[in-house]
């Protein structure tokens, strides 16, 4: 029993101190392993290591602190609220600047396309104007004579008054800048009796331009687009120009109205009206489509009356590119003031443009307001023009100097 005892005293002491130096060896081991692990982790700071700036420690800070965004803004930055609206209203203006740039040189761009389809297709029409090859000349504008085939008179009655002819054609065309042609396309039966007089009428006079289009007092709309397309593709003007066979012109003031519009662009120059949408059956002027217009009664919007107007380079070349789409209503002068509605056109209502015959036009020119046209508004025309034309040129007339002393 006593020597149990002891033994087991012994083996109880030996475990015990076993037990300490374990315990210290590992406490030796982790102040070790701290002191190591301390030293690895210690980088020292670089020079070229930027610290962070004070505006990054202020929203590293306002963010520990649940600032949102918002405020985060508002209190970094702080702006004029009348600086901010100005600033605000600049770059809206440049915009509208820029959009108004690209769509006419989108507009511009087009054209050229058009003019170079049609050339290289051979759509376009030969002109007896020849010009030698690289630019076309620039003329300040086309006259479109409209006429029929049956208004041999009245052609002859313009040729006597106030159209040049010959030789003081061509110098009006290279000196000033102004072509005159009489404009028709051709009959149901093309190269019939109508057409065939009329290609002898322009052998000997050599002022007429030729139309892709059937004739018809219903196709108005049709040739009117067709006209503007084809001048545009033949001579490079700055104003187109369509009258009626049975007004009188004075041609030096209507070429002194539009050089004061030359610089403007998408011009429509005319005496503009606005007249009721006619909507019976049977009467002049009736308008089929009249329910576009909305109720019975309305009137069209605002255009010019159809005897003359005149529209500038680039809406030509909008008709031009546009034509396959362009909607034709019954009236041709409504049709063409329907084309644009859509698009950014300056109206101009010059009341020169739509005189009466004398003693009208005689009172004008004595006050100092020399009429650009003349004709008589219950016949849309000159009445009885093809006799009456000379009286009213001679005593509405400004004169064929003023003609060739005008600076264009």
């Amino acid at each position: 029993m006593t020597t149990k005892m002891k033994g087991g005293g012994e083996h109880s002491s030996r475990s015990f101190a076993s037990r300490r130096w374990t315990l210290l060896l590992c406490l030796g081991s982790f102040c070790v392993g701290m002191f190591f692990t301390d030293r690895m982790w210690s980088i020292p700071e670089s020079k070229d290591i930027s610290r962070p700036s004070v505006t990054e420690a202020e929203r590293l800070k306002l963010i520990s602190e649940g600032c949102n965004p918002k405020s985060l803004y508002q209190k970094e930055v702080k702006r004029d609220p009348q600086a901010l609206y100005g600033q605000v209203s600049s770059t809206h203006k440049a915009i509208q600047t820029l959009d108004k740039t690209i769509s006419s040189l989108e507009m511009e761009l087009a054209a050229a396309r058009s003019v170079q389809e049609s050339l290289t297709n051979g759509g376009a029409p030969v002109s007896d104007d020849k010009q030698p090859q690289g630019k076309k000349k620039r003329y300040l504008m086309v006259v479109g004579i409209n006429t029929a085939f049956s208004s041999r008179k009245r052609r002859d009655s313009v040729r006597a008054t106030w159209m040049p002819q010959g030789e003081k054609r061509r110098r009006l065309e290279e000196e000033k800048g102004i072509i005159i042609r009489f404009v028709i396309g051709h009959s149901a039966t093309a190269g019939g009796i109508l057409d065939r007089a009329i290609e002898a009428e322009d052998r000997k006079h050599g002022d007429f331009l030729r139309l892709d289009h059937v004739e018809g007092y219903l196709e108005l709309s049709g040739k009117t687009k067709t006209y503007f397309a084809t001048a545009f593709s033949m001579w490079d003007a700055d104003f187109y120009v369509k009258v009626d066979d049975d007004v009188h012109v004075n041609i030096a003031t209507l070429g002194e109205t539009l050089v004061r519009h030359r610089k403007k662009p998408r011009v429509y120059i005319g005496c503009m009206k606005s007249g009721p949408v006619l909507y019976q059956k049977g009467v002049r002027y009736h308008e089929p489509e009249y329910w576009k217009f909305g109720e019975n009664g309305n009137k069209y919007f605002r255009h010019a009356t159809g005897q003359i107007y005149a529209i500038s380079r680039d809406l030509a070349s909008y008709i031009s590119i546009n034509q396959h789409v362009l909607h034709k209503y019954a009236n041709e002068d409504v049709s063409l003031g329907a084309w644009f509605i859509g698009i950014d056109v300056k109206h101009i209502d010059d009341r020169r443009l739509c005189c009466g015959t004398p003693p009208d036009c005689e009172w004008k020119a004595q006050a100092g307001n020399i009429c650009v046209a003349s004709f008589d508004w219950t016949c849309s025309g000159i009445c009885r023009s093809a006799d009456r034309l000379k009286e009213v040129h001679r005593r509405c007339s400004e004169g064929e100097n003023a003609l060739w002393s005008a600076t264009f």
